[in-house]
């Protein structure tokens, strides 16, 4: 093997001599690689006397800039790490501060660590593409270190100023946040931490494409001397990094010497604001974060996700910052007493031993039931507006619901029939125009489908009747047909009945009652078809015209095929399969029925996997209706069977059968396999639409 290698080793040498005069080669200096190979091959390379050069800084400025795919995946991770912060850690700490716990610094980043495997926090990724860039450190009571290289220690928590710095990857991708949490903030420290706020939002202003990394120091700092030179020699050597699949990249650091240009697309952390805030028992001061030397508490430090765009940069992680969303307000015994007075019903968080505790969830935000109510009291005062303008303009419904068509038999007397039966004066029923021609006083007169009400006929000794009622103004028009007539003034024929005899007279081959009888049946059957396609009609009606799709004649196309559709095409269910396209997606049944829904238009994607379910769901909620098998549907799924859906009780068998635990072991094997194709077409998908459509996942414990 040492043999080949050799002779591999010397062919690659070759190559390298032959390369741009072969004198100089790249390496990535700090990289060490362990094992006897590459020992080898160091010596090889050691023995021809190349002139090494270091690329890593060339390398991470060509990476630093990133695509839109890698930007969107590290918005993701971003937006988790802010679930996670907001919903799990802030509102832990809460609970701890209000019920005076003990908890070690230590076990808390435990928890956050354990809090990234639940589905809720994870803002519905998936959980295997999730883990920690580092574990979580959490600091308080004096003991800080700015680095994160650092443990969180084991020591409890102190309610002063309680630091958390957590970032997630996601898909490889890096994210990072830090905040501050103040507990009872002294007025100096809040004046401080707003400072260090103000310093952030100019490094924002000043990050754009083409400005030097040291210019944006520079700026920072020029703004520090010109409001708070005392705080000069407090401020961080360096202000942030780049960041993407390496957490940190040592090449582009935001200092005082960097001459590298920032580029649109490159994702830093800042960390303008990573000042110690410092305690001595009877006032506040500012300390540079020298080590964790110094025992102070640790200022607002918050460095936060951001985007460099064309224009100044925009932040990722959208985690609330100002003094009121990271203070912790606590109110004495006294205060609480006077509350208590004032109103006894007004409890709040619960009065624990310590204090009632004060946050932006109580003072900023609005519950769940308060926004409800606000909501109502809107709608109420529409529904009151639009009943005093209705009354004060006297504008009744009349006039807002549009006008019963009116249905005109012939337009002029040429278009009527001249068939027999209306010089006979008979019942004559014109299906082309949808008119009966009745004869009223000797005078062959239509009257068009859309104005009969309903028919119905009986049979009384030796005659036949037949009874024809019409619309009319007061008589009910049936659902949604509202009672409105184009001309309401007009005379209207209310009911109409006609009678013929059941006996036979001489000479004729026929009874009379025989035209009746004819009538009756295809006035049912013209009335019937013209309500058919009025209720097609109404359904059509709003429907927003979708794009046409574009065919993707690849054949690699992502599809799944053995599916059934819901809402059923026909009447009675039928098997297709669904593929991904350019723009969205097609089912085609095996009678060649297509349905194509476009991504532009899906709402929601929801997939539910077969765990514990005889189904597995692909469910596409839709922005826009969309009509098939006749009628309008925002809501359409894709689903196949897992296994046998009915059981055979009159089976008498052995639960330990051996067909038992086979046909178990096989449905096992067919929920494994179905879960793990639906899972590749939803990738595919994903990967095809740039993340544009993204699948979410219920969550079976709510259900």
């Amino acid at each position: 093997q040492n043999e080949s290698n050799k002779a591999n080793f010397e062919k690659m040498i070759e190559a390298l001599k032959a390369s741009k005069g072969g004198k100089r080669i790249g390496v990535f200096s700090k990289d060490k690689f362990p094992g006897d190979f590459m020992k080898s091959w160091n010596d090889c390379l050691s023995k021809e006397g190349f002139e090494k050069v270091d690329i890593s800084a060339v390398v991470a400025y060509t990476m630093a800039a990133k695509e839109d795919g890698e930007l969107n995946l590290m918005r993701k991770a971003a937006t988790i790490t802010s679930e996670v912060f907001t919903k799990f850690f802030k509102e832990r700490v809460m609970e701890i501060v209000d019920a005076d716990e003990k908890v070690r610094h230590s076990k808390l980043a435990e928890s956050v660590e354990k809090a990234i495997e639940e589905k809720k926090y994870l803002a519905g990724a998936d959980p295997s593409a999730v883990e920690m860039c580092y574990p979580p450190i959490i600091q308080s009571g004096g003991n800080y270190n700015l680095k994160f290289s650092v443990v969180s220690d084991k020591n409890h928590m102190h309610f002063g100023a309680i630091t958390c710095a957590m970032g997630i990857r996601y898909k490889s991708y890096c994210s990072n946040l830090v905040r501050t949490l103040m507990v009872d903030p002294p007025q100096e420290m809040q004046d401080h931490y707003s400072f260090l706020l103000q310093l952030q939002e100019e490094m924002l202003k000043e990050m754009r494409h083409g400005t030097k990394l040291c210019d944006v120091y520079g700026a920072v700092m020029d703004l520090v001397k010109k409001q708070k030179p005392e705080l000069l020699s407090k401020i961080t050597k360096n202000l942030g990094f780049a960041m993407g699949i390496e957490f940190r990249e040592g090449s582009l650091v935001i200092n005082g010497k960097n001459q590298q240009r920032l580029k649109k697309g490159v994702v830093a952390p800042p960390g303008v604001e990573r000042d110690l805030l410092r305690w001595d028992g009877t006032s506040w001061g500012v300390v540079a974060p020298r080590g964790p030397s110094h025992h102070g508490q640790r200022g607002p430090s918050s460095p936060i996700l951001f985007l460099l765009q064309e224009g100044p940069a925009t932040v990722l992680t959208a985690v609330k910052k100002k003094v009121k969303n990271v203070g912790i307000f606590l109110k004495n015994e006294d205060e609480e007493e006077e509350e208590e007075e004032k109103d006894e019903a007004e409890d709040l968080l619960g009065r624990s031993s310590r204090a009632a505790l004060l946050t932006e969830r109580t003072r900023n935000e609005l519950t769940a039931e308060e926004k409800r109510r606000a909501h109502q009291k809107e709608l109420a005062a529409q529904l009151n507006e639009e009943a005093r303008r209705r009354l004060t303009e006297q504008k009744g419904e009349q006039q807002i619901q549009k006008a019963r068509k009116s249905n005109i038999s012939y337009k002029n007397p040429a278009l009527m029939p001249k068939e027999p039966h209306i010089r006979e004066m008979k019942i004559y029923i014109d299906k082309k125009y949808e008119t009966v021609i009745m004869p009223v006083f000797g005078i062959a007169t239509p009257f068009h489908i859309a104005t009969i009400k309903n028919i119905s006929m009986s049979v009384e000794g030796d005659y036949t009747y037949l009874r024809i009622n019409f619309y009319c103004p007061g008589s009910a028009l049936g659902r949604n047909e509202g009672n409105i007539f184009p001309n309401p003034e007009a005379t209207f024929v209310k009911e109409i009945t006609y009678r013929a005899s059941n006996m036979k007279t001489p000479g004729e081959q026929t009874v009379p009652a025989l035209n009746l009888q004819n009538a009756f049946r295809i006035i049912k059957e013209v009335q019937k078809r013209y309500k058919t396609r009025e209720a097609e009609e109404k359904e059509k009606e709003g429907i927003v015209k979708q794009d046409s799709l574009v065919i993707n004649l690849n054949r690699s196309n992502p599809k799944l095929k053995d599916l059934y559709i819901r809402p059923n095409i026909a009447q009675k269910r039928m098997q297709g399969s669904l593929e991904a396209h350019v723009n969205g997606f097609r089912f085609t049944s095996v009678r060649g029925d297509k349905v194509d829904i476009l991504y532009n238009n899906i709402k929601h994607a929801v997939f539910q996997p077969c765990d514990g379910e005889m189904i597995i769901v692909l469910h596409f909620h839709l922005k826009n209706a969309i009509m098939f098998g006749k009628k309008r549907h925002t809501d359409v799924q894709f689903y196949t069977e897992v296994g046998e859906i009915t059981t055979d009780l009159g089976k008498h068998q052995h639960m330990h059968d051996r067909d038992d635990l086979y046909a178990e072991q096989m449905e096992r094997e067919m929920r494994h396999k179905l879960k793990t194709a639906f899972k590749n077409f939803i990738e595919k998908v994903e990967a095809l639409t740039k993340e544009e459509l993204e699948f979410e996942v219920p969550f079976r414990e709510l259900g």
